[in-house]
């Protein structure tokens, strides 16, 4: 069984997506399993803020990475889980990833929003950074939609 964990601050957003098709059927028939996170869970202010000024300077805000760190070791399971950020600046995903993501027990998905996540959280967390096309969209919840709903589907799996 798959695992798929997803880190956001609109959790209300995968309702739909993840209770439909071949994502419900794989839940259903006890092939993989959908958790979906508020990343404000994680903090630890009154205001639960996930966002600040980049680190070393620059535009925008990002998302901090204490809160990302903290859910993380929350939900994690195994060492070997894979923990994925959605992010314009990743390779591409591809049919190739989707598959190696499918072999994976646990795939924890963190959507990027704002000018993307704190730079800290991919070099010292993330074993992977992916994006789903030479476009920018307003945040990493579709895009974690389209990494779950292909990574769920495994040729000759059943799912």
């Amino acid at each position: 069984m798959i695992g798929f964990d997803v880190i956001t601050i609109f959790p209300e957003f995968f309702k739909g997506p993840f209770d439909f098709g071949i994502i419900r059927r794989g839940r259903e028939k006890g092939l993989l399993e959908t958790r979906v996170h508020d990343l404000r869970g994680y903090t630890s202010d009154r205001h639960r803020t996930v966002d600040d000024r980049p680190f070393g300077g620059g535009e925008g805000m990002v998302l901090k990475p204490e809160p990302i760190f903290e859910a993380v070791e929350a939900i994690r399971t195994s060492d070997e889980a894979e923990i994925v950020v959605m992010s314009a600046a990743g390779r591409r995903f591809n049919q190739a990833e989707a598959l190696r993501l499918s072999r994976a027990s646990q795939v924890i998905v963190l959507c990027g929003r704002y000018e993307g996540i704190d730079e800290r959280v991919i070099e010292h967390l993330a074993t992977a950074e992916l994006s789903i096309g030479d476009f920018v969209i307003s945040g990493g919840e579709i895009a974690a939609v389209v990494v779950v709903d292909a990574a769920a589907i495994r040729p000759g799996s059943g799912r």
